[in-house]
């Protein structure tokens, strides 16, 4: 069976939440995951995906806000929930007022459960250039400010992201109380490739490594969807769907499929095919789906990545270009720590510019890695991330 990698829940309360709806929550998220357990699936993290904080505590003073990131970093420790969204802030908006961006550093800082976001582009409200920096300070502090930087773990900037993505740091919520998974299916993915190309002996068409993979998808987790849909209208909840995206993690990497279609190493020439062809595939499903649904590239997560991008075999634009087509943007990139501002903010705006001309969602996460420079390896000790070169 397909791991689970994460069982959302979108929060339909506003901020502040108290510590007897965050526990409602918890019970309603570890009831799900009994039942999924049950039937054999591997459940591996509980999440909770908030409405955006900034918007619901807007005319809160500072100080207040950061009381309440306190306060709900020990609710969360009691209930044993170590993964909560607290939305984007909304920078998008022209009125928003670039000075409260710095609170979400001081809740990350304070709270090893939170992540967060800021949206910098949106169909409604288009590019808001002058925030780019912003959020690259942000970025640059909490690689300061974390242990071995870590707050850009759960930092992201985002563009044309709706809500409902299971996913972290992207995870927001709007509307009704809500349920997502998001899914581990990068073997079974490489399995099917590989065992389709080995019967042709030849490289796979494009259209035969999406049929593959949608007729996958649709044998081994139809059973999966329905009995999620069951258990949103158990716990009255909205159904969101089945986030495809075959999420790597570790030695679990997403390379075997792409290098199994018979076009060489990622890197190579027909590359940018296969990373279409196989986003087409978790896109054109009959699958009820929510989130990216999209091939995800994240450099720190995926061990064999991590090795392709150490041999000079990637480079940032290049998977910039791979995001044209396929999934999530610049995913966990190791940047040296001493990037300049301006470099962040040029990334963020790169990613950000394509969300808008391509009308998708698309994030970066970049990790500038305290007290290493480009030509050193990182030295993560986190069980979600590798270690690679930074370039």
């Amino acid at each position: 069976m397909v791991p689970i990698r994460t069982i959302t829940l979108g929060v339909a309360e506003p901020h502040p939440l108290t510590a007897a709806i965050v526990r409602r929550l918890a019970q309603q998220l570890r009831a799900i995951a009994v039942r999924l357990q049950e039937v054999g699936y591997e459940v591996q993290t509980l999440r909770l995906a908030t409405r955006p904080l900034l918007s619901d505590l807007a005319t809160w003073p500072a100080r207040e806000i950061e009381r309440y990131g306190r306060e709900l970093q020990e609710m969360l420790t009691e209930v044993e929930i170590a993964f909560c969204s607290l939305g984007p802030a909304l920078v998008a908006q022209p009125t928003f007022p670039l000075e409260r961006l710095a609170l979400l550093a001081d809740l990350l800082i304070a709270g090893p459960a939170l992540s967060a976001s800021a949206l910098l582009a949106s169909s409604a409200q288009g590019l808001r250039q002058e925030a780019a920096p912003a959020i690259a300070r942000l970025m640059l502090r909490l690689a300061r400010e974390t242990p071995e930087g870590d707050g850009n773990f759960r930092f992201a900037m985002l563009a044309c992201v709706e809500p409902g993505c299971p996913f972290f740091p992207a995870a927001y919520h709007r509307g009704p109380a809500s349920l997502g998974l998001g899914l581990q299916s990068v073997s079974l993915l490489g399995q099917a490739l590989s065992a389709a190309a080995a019967e042709g002996g030849r490289p796979l068409a494009p259209e035969a490594i999406s049929a593959i993979v949608r007729r996958t998808l649709e044998e081994q987790l139809g059973p999966l969807a329905d009995l999620a849909r069951a258990l949103s209208d158990e716990h009255q909840l909205h159904y969101h769907g089945l986030d495809l995206s075959p999420a790597p993690l570790g030695e679990e990497s997403i390379v075997p499929a792409l290098e199994a279609c018979g076009y060489g190493l990622i890197g190579d020439p027909g590359t940018l095919t296969v990373a279409a062809a196989i986003t087409r595939g978790l896109q054109s499903t009959t699958l009820p789906t929510c989130g990216y649904c999209g091939l995800m590239l994240p450099v720190l997560e995926d061990a064999l990545l991590g090795r392709r991008w150490e041999e000079g075999r990637l480079h940032v634009h290049q998977l910039l270009l791979y995001s044209a087509v396929c999934g999530t943007g610049l995913d966990t990139i190791p940047l040296p720590g001493d990037s300049s501002e301006q470099t962040i903010a040029g990334l963020l705006l790169d990613v950000a510019a394509l969300a808008m001309r391509l009308r998708k969602p698309l994030a970066a996460r970049l990790f500038p890695v305290p007290g290493r420079r480009a030509g050193e390896r990182t030295t993560f000790t986190s069980p979600y991330l590798t270690n690679t070169l930074i370039r």
